[in-house]
Formats: structure tokens, C-alpha cells, sequence
């Protein structure tokens, strides 16, 4: 989206020391209408060692999307054919597994909180820096790419979270978490009956030098308490689901004792 701001250019200008890493491999689909905007970040990327492809319509990137596999998409919300929650939505429901990271200049709580439930799993408002962006992408590449060694599942009541499978059951019937969903209930769940703090939430499940708002976190286990209801509710009769407590200034509570919805 063209802002008109020059401070978002110089921002965008700030060079980045090129990052090598094994994550810096990823294919990227960048979606940006803003010319200047999308050329510095085609060419940071690229000098960076991603590989980064740009679209500047809605259309543009769904079809692209379509026809290659991305690890990323770096998605403008204001595009010229249509809104990019509603590419955000599309791609999150066609690929699980896609990274994808807004890029906006919209600040307000509800949009944030929009892009979010959409289906991103990060954002990062205009003006922003190359520097940091390529943090970012480097902590969500790095978590996704850690092997952990196996683990027995977790059972709690009708509830059973497969943290090597990344599968979660009710009641037998697969719960369909988005990557970060899973993550929050995989945390949650190995410390059932505990209270586990913001920091130690956001730190394991999103990275411990997380930049932004903790807001995501909210909109997180929101989720997460919708999706749970849901599946419990097609179970005859109801499944049992523990439930998550907030802990108002401190974190969430997994409670191991399963209740009916």
C-alpha cells in the first residue's frame, strides 16, 4: 500500500547484514502494490539469501501461489483489487503450514486483531526496518525447523495433544489447530495445572525476542478455546475439554480436569 510516507522508505532502506543462515533459504511471496516498497524488499530479500517472488495484486499472489510453494508470504493489506485479509484467509486455508507475516500501515487493535484471526502469525506496521523484519522471519523459520526428540502424547480426559505428531484428538475426532494454535496448546498442555506466564508463552511459542505486541497471544487462545468448544460439541455426548483459565497479570492456566462444554 502506498502510504505516501517518506520516513516508511527510509526505513525500508536501512541495509541489513546479510544473513546466511540455513532458514534464509525460504522462498518467499511478497505482496505489495507499493513499487518502491516491493523493490526493497524483493532486493533485501534476495541479498539475503531468500527467495523472494512479487506480486503486486491479491489476484496476482493467489494465483502465483497456485501454480509454486512458498514458505512464506510478506502480505500488504491494502491492495488495489482486494482486501489482503481476504488473501490472508484464502492461502491460510489452502496452506496450513505458510508462514505468513502482514505488512500495514493500519494501526488500530481491531485491525491488528483482524489480521491476526485471519490467519497471519505476525505483523509488522509501517514504517518497519529490513533489519528487523529478516529477525523476524528468521526466529518463525528457526522454531519451525527444530527436531524435537519424540514425546509420549498427552492425555487429558477426551483431550490427547501428539506433540511429535503435531496432532490433537478429541474424543478420537482430529482437532484442526493452525501451526501456532497447536504450539500454544502443545506449551499449555505439558504444563497442565500450572500457570504459565505471557513472557514464557510468547518467548516458547513465538521466539524470546519477540518485538511486537503480546495482543497475538490473546487472539491466539481465543482461538483455541473456539476450536476445542467446536469439536467437543460434535461428540454425542459432548466431549470432555480442559479448560484455559486467564490469569489477569500473570499468563493461562490448562486445567487438568476436563469439564463438558
Amino acid at each position: 500500500m502506498n502510504t505516501g510516507s517518506g520516513s516508511t522508505l527510509r526505513t525500508m532502506s536501512t541495509p541489513a547484514a546479510p544473513d546466511r543462515s540455513r532458514y534464509s533459504r525460504a522462498r518467499v511471496l511478497v505482496v505489495e502494490d507499493d513499487d518502491t516498497i516491493g523493490r526493497h524488499l524483493e532486493s533485501g530479500l534476495r541479498g539475503n539469501g531468500y527467495g523472494p517472488t512479487w506480486s503486486r495484486t491479491g489476484a496476482g499472489a493467489l494465483a502465483e501461489a497456485a501454480r509454486s510453494s512458498y514458505d512464506v508470504l510478506l502480505l500488504d493489506l491494502g491492495l488495489p483489487d482486494m482486501d489482503g485479509l481476504d488473501v490472508a484467509r484464502t492461502l491460510r486455508a489452502r496452506f496450513p503450514d505458510l508462514l505468513i507475516l502482514i505488512l500495514t500501515a493500519r494501526t488500530d487493535d481491531i485491525d491488528v486483531i483482524a489480521g491476526l484471526d485471519a490467519g497471519a502469525d505476525d505483523y509488522l506496521v509501517k514504517p518497519f526496518s529490513l533489519t528487523v523484519l529478516l529477525a523476524r522471519l528468521r526466529a518463525h523459520l528457526r522454531r519451525r525447523a527444530i527436531a524435537s526428540p519424540p514425546q509420549e502424547p498427552i492425555r487429558l480426559g477426551d483431550l490427547v495433544v501428539d506433540i511429535t505428531a503435531r496432532r490433537c484428538t478429541l474424543d478420537g475426532r482430529e482437532v484442526d489447530l493452525r501451526p501456532k494454535e497447536f504450539e500454544l496448546l502443545a506449551v499449555l498442555a505439558r504444563h497442565a495445572g500450572e500457570a504459565v506466564s505471557r513472557e514464557t508463552l510468547m518467548a516458547d511459542v513465538w521466539d524470546e525476542n519477540w518485538f511486537g505486541s503480546t495482543k497475538t497471544l490473546d487472539v491466539h487462545i481465543a482461538a483455541v478455546r473456539r476450536r476445542l468448544d467446536a469439536a467437543a460439541t460434535r461428540t454425542d455426548p459432548p466431549a470432555m475439554v480442559p479448560g484455559i483459565t486467564t490469569l489477569r497479570g500473570h499468563g493461562y492456566r490448562l486445567d487438568p480436569t476436563p469439564q463438558h462444554v
